[in-house]
C-alpha cells in the first residue's frame, strides 16, 4: 500500500528503481531487436531469408520480453529463468512448425521471399497470445502463493490485474502515438515536417512503441490500488449485465420448441453464434463470482441470475455441438470446424462444470473455482495440440476430405481442390501433388486435371481459364437477333489490355465464359452498337461503339434493372423501343454526368415481365 508521498514519487521511481530500469531497458532492447528483424525482412537478407530461423526469433522477441517485464519483481531468479526458457522453447517449436506446415505462399506476398513464407501466421500469433496470457497468470499466481497450484483468489487477482495492465498499456501507446501525430500536425501548420518524417521511420516508431508499452506495464504494476479499483468497478458493471443476458438466452431456448431448429441451421453460422453467447455467459458469471469470496455480498438477483446462467450453458453447448455435427456430416471437417470443435471441448468443460456448481446447495457456486483452474489447463493443452501435429486443423481436415473423396461421399467434379491448395497447408499441397500424378482409379483424369489447375493458382480468386481468342468469342457469345453475327474486327480485337479491362465481360478475355450480345442502333446514326453482358451475371450491359479507324471501344454501360432476366429476354425477342432521356446530361470538367431514373421499390425484376410486353421494336 503506497502512501500519498510514495504515490507522488512513482515517476521518479521509474528512473531510479532497479526493477524499473530493467523493465525500461528491456523495452528498448526489444524495440531495437524487432526493428532489426523488420529491416532484414524488408530488405530480404539474413535472418529473414530463413523462415525456420526468422519466425521463431520474431515470436521470441515479441512475447518473451513482455513476459520478462511483467515477471520482474514477482518471480525469483530461478522461476524467472525456468519460465523464460520454457516460453522461448514454446516460441521455437510453434514458430518452426508454423513455417513447415504453411510450406508455401503466393510469391507476391510482401512477407515472402522466393515464394516461401518467413513470418508467423496471424492465427498462431493470436492463439499464442491468449495461451501466454493464461500461462503467465498461472505462473505469477503460483509464485505469489509459493505453490504449484495457487488459491483461486490469487488466480483471480493475478489474471484480472494482468488483463487490465495489458489493456491500459495498449491504450497508453495509442494515446502517445495520437499525441505525437498531433504534434506533427501542429508543426506542419508552420511548414516544419521533421516530426512527421520521424514518425514515419520504422527505426523510430518500433522502439518508441515497445518502450512506451514497457513503461505502461511498469506504472500499472507499481500502482496495484488503482488497478484493483478499476477492476472492481468493471466487474460490478459487467455483473449487472448478467440478468439481461440470462433472460435473453433463456428466452431463446424457450422459443426453440415452437420454431424448431431449421431456422437456426439456415443461418450457416449457428455454431459460432452459440459459442459466442456461451462465452459471454461464462465471462458475466465470473464477473459476478469474482474471487469466490463475495458470495454473501452479491445482490440476490445476481445470485439467482448466475445460477440460472450456469444451467443455460449446457443446452447452449449441446445445440452448438449438434449444429457442428450436422455440418461435418454434410461437408466433412474443415480448418474452421476443427477449431470450432476445440472451442466446443472447452465450452463443454465449462458447461458441465458450471452445472455441477449450480446444483450445489449451501455455498454459492463455490465449485466454479476448481472448474476455472482445470479449464485453464485444458485450454493450454488444446492450444498446444492445435498448433502441433497432434491436432493440426489442416492435417485433420485434409485427411477427412480425402477420405470423403475416396469413399465416394463427394464426387471428383464437386470436390473442393482449392481448399487443399489454400487451407490444407503442407498436407493439402502434398495431396494435390499426389493427385496430379494420379493415372489409375475412378475419375483419375478429372482428379489429375483439377489438382493441376489448383496447384497453378496464385490465390483462391485468380482465374486459370486460357485467354480468349476470336474463335472462342464467336463460339461463346450468343448474338441477338438470331441470325446476326458479330463483326470480325470485334472478335479479333485484344480486350485483355488496359487499366479498365477488368470491367469488361469475361467472354472477351477468357475462353470458358459465355455472353449474350445484342446488335442495336442506340443513337440513331445508322450504325450498329453492341450491348454485351455475361450470361450468368445479372449485372450491367457494356455498350461498344465502332470507331472511325474500324476498331471497337466500350462507350458506356447500362445500369439500373438492365441486367434483369426479363430485360434480357425482351431484348432477345426484340421488345424494346428507343426513348429520349428524361433529363439532359451535364458535362462538368470534361466528365458527362447522367441522371439515372429513380425506380420505386416495388418495381422489381419479377414484375418487369408484364410491363415489357407493351414495348414494340421501332
Amino acid at each position: 500500500m503506497h502512501t500519498a508521498d510514495e504515490e507522488l514519487s512513482i515517476p521518479r521511481a521509474i528512473v531510479t528503481d532497479r526493477v524499473a530500469r530493467l523493465r525500461l531497458l528491456t523495452g528498448l532492447l526489444q524495440g531495437a531487436i524487432l526493428y532489426a528483424l523488420y529491416f532484414s525482412l524488408k530488405e530480404k537478407f539474413w535472418p529473414a531469408n530463413n523462415g525456420y530461423l526468422f519466425s521463431p526469433l520474431t515470436m521470441i522477441f515479441v512475447f518473451v520480453p513482455i513476459l520478462f517485464i511483467s515477471g520482474l519483481g514477482h518471480l525469483n531468479a530461478r522461476r524467472m529463468w525456468i519460465w523464460m526458457i520454457a516460453a522461448a522453447v514454446i516460441c521455437v517449436l510453434m514458430g518452426v512448425y508454423d513455417i513447415w506446415r504453411i510450406g508455401y505462399i503466393d510469391s507476391n506476398d510482401w512477407f515472402g521471399v522466393d515464394g516461401v513464407r518467413r513470418t508467423p501466421s496471424t492465427l498462431v500469433l493470436l492463439f499464442v497470445t491468449g495461451g501466454f496470457y493464461i500461462a503467465h497468470a498461472l505462473v505469477l499466481a503460483a509464485a505469489a502463493d509459493d505453490k504449484r497450484i495457487a488459491r483461486y483468489p490469487t488466480y483471480f487477482e493475478t489474471a484480472w490485474k494482468l488483463i487490465i495492465q495489458i489493456k491500459f498499456s495498449i491504450l497508453f501507446v495509442a494515446v502517445l502515438w495520437l499525441i505525437l501525430w498531433l504534434g506533427a500536425t501542429l508543426f506542419m501548420l508552420v511548414k516544419v515536417n521533421f516530426l512527421q518524417k520521424l514518425l514515419e521511420q520504422s527505426w523510430f516508431a518500433i522502439p518508441v512503441i515497445t518502450f512506451a508499452f514497457s513503461t505502461a506495464l511498469h506504472i500499472t504494476d507499481v500502482r496495484p490500488g488503482i488497478v484493483r479499483g478499476i477492476r472492481s468497478l468493471l466487474l460490478v458493471l459487467m455483473s449487472w449485465l448478467l440478468p439481461i443476458t440470462a433472460l435473453i438466452v433463456g428466452g431463446f431456448l424457450l422459443t426453440l420448441p415452437f420454431t424448431g431448429l431449421e431456422p437456426l441451421w439456415a443461418t450457416r453460422h449457428a455454431t459460432s453464434v452459440l459459442l459466442g453467447a456461451s462465452a459471454t455467459l461464462v465471462i458475466l458469471i465470473n464477473a459476478a463470482f469474482q474471487g469466490g469470496e463475495v458470495g454473501k455480498e452479491v445482490a440476490r438477483v445476481l445470485r439467482i441470475s448466475a445460477r440460472l446462467a450456469c444451467l443455460l450453458l449446457l443446452p447452449m453447448t449441446l445445440i452448438a455441438i449438434y449444429s457442428l455435427t450436422l455440418r461435418v456430416q454434410q461437408y466433412g471437417w474443415s480448418h474452421d470446424r476443427v477449431i470450432a470443435a476445440a472451442c466446443l471441448l472447452v465450452a463443454t468443460c465449462y458447461a458441465s462444470g458450471y452445472l455441477w456448481a449450480a446444483l450445489e446447495r449451501g455455498v454459492w457456486l463455490a465449485r466454479i473455482a476448481a472448474v476455472n483452474v482445470l479449464t485453464s489447463f485444458l485450454i493450454l493443452a488444446t492450444l498446444l495440440a492445435l498448433f502441433t501435429p497432434v491436432a493440426d486443423p489442416a492435417r485433420i481436415s485434409v485427411s477427412n476430405q480425402l477420405a470423403r473423396l475416396q469413399s465416394g461421399q463427394v464426387s471428383a467434379d464437386k470436390f473442393d481442390f482449392e481448399y487443399l491448395r489454400f487451407e490444407g497447408a503442407r498436407y493439402g499441397d502434398r495431396a494435390l501433388k499426389a493427385f496430379k500424378e494420379k493415372a489409375e482409379g475412378p475419375d483419375a483424369a478429372v482428379i489429375s486435371k483439377r489438382a493441376s489447375a489448383a496447384l497453378e493458382k496464385k490465390n483462391r480468386w485468380s482465374r486459370q481459364d486460357p485467354d480468349a481468342n476470336s474463335q472462342s468469342r464467336a463460339a461463346n457469345i450468343a448474338v441477338w437477333p438470331k441470325g446476326q453475327t458479330l463483326p470480325e474486327a470485334f472478335l479479333k480485337q485484344n480486350w485483355g489490355d488496359g487499366g479498365s479491362s477488368y470491367l469488361l465481360p469475361d467472354c472477351l478475355k477468357l475462353q470458358n465464359s459465355k455472353c449474350n450480345a445484342y446488335l442495336l442502333d442506340l443513337n440513331g446514326d445508322g450504325k450498329t452498337e453492341i450491348l454485351l453482358k455475361n450470361e450468368q451475371d445479372y449485372g450491367h450491359f457494356v455498350v461498344f461503339a465502332q470507331q472511325t479507324d474500324g476498331s471497337w471501344k466500350p462507350a458506356g454501360s447500362m445500369t439500373g434493372h438492365a441486367g434483369c432476366k426479363e430485360v434480357a429476354e425482351a431484348l432477345a425477342a426484340g421488345r424494346f423501343r428507343s426513348t429520349p432521356p428524361l433529363f439532359q446530361d451535364l458535362e462538368v470538367a470534361g466528365q458527362r454526368l447522367h441522371v439515372q431514373p429513380w425506380l420505386n421499390d416495388q418495381l422489381k425484376c419479377n414484375v418487369l415481365r408484364g410491363t415489357m410486353e407493351q414495348y414494340s421494336h421501332k
